[in-house]
């Protein structure tokens, strides 16, 4: 238990530093469209999920290869954590933003910084009580879905919000999600 502790916090030190410099990889890449399936392309909110999806999934391959034999629910709780994480990203952003009226950058940074917190804690927990062992099918599933939608999403994205990249428009409407079910007329 105190090996998979400990490999559970340097998992999040992991996904901090490296989720942070696959921010700014795609640029440095030269905008290479290989780099940019794993990498955020541009500024939207979907785009930022995959600075914790990807690195935590990678981390996730190497915990579950190292402790499967100690731990059989760890796959469906890393899982878990993966989707738990990725999703909280653009819920915290669109509460705060709901409630703010605008984004701050350190406030996005903390829900990053949060986010990563909250997805090991739990693959952590569940890891330990396996309560989600007859799920593992289904949470592997979804995350491999959520994986092909970010390959297919990142130069094929639906035209929602969430999508939308806040530096390539001037309207408020293409990123505030208070403005996501406006009717106008």
């Amino acid at each position: 238990m105190k090996q998979l502790k400990h490999f559970t916090m340097i998992g999040v030190v992991f996904v901090l530093i490296t989720g942070t410099l696959a921010h700014f990889l795609y640029d440095w890449s030269g905008k290479n469209p290989v780099i940019g399936l794993f990498t955020p392309v541009n500024e939207s909110i979907w785009e930022h999920m995959k600075l914790l999806f990807f690195p935590m999934l990678l981390y996730s391959l190497i915990m579950i290869f190292k402790f499967r034999g100690m731990y059989p629910c760890i796959t469906s709780s890393f899982c878990f954590g993966i989707l738990a994480g990725s999703l909280l990203i653009p819920v915290l952003y669109y509460v705060y933003t709901s409630i703010l009226g605008s984004d701050v950058f350190v406030v996005d940074i903390g829900i990053f910084i949060l986010s990563i917190i909250i997805a090991f804690w739990l693959s952590y927990k569940l890891t330990l009580s396996c309560r989600l062992k007859p799920c593992t099918l289904l949470l592997s599933a979804l995350t491999v879905i959520l994986l092909a939608c970010f390959i297919v999403f990142t130069y094929h994205p639906p035209g929602i919000a969430l999508f939308a990249d806040p530096t390539a428009s001037h309207s408020p409407e293409a990123i505030l999600p208070h403005r996501l079910f406006h009717c106008r007329g």
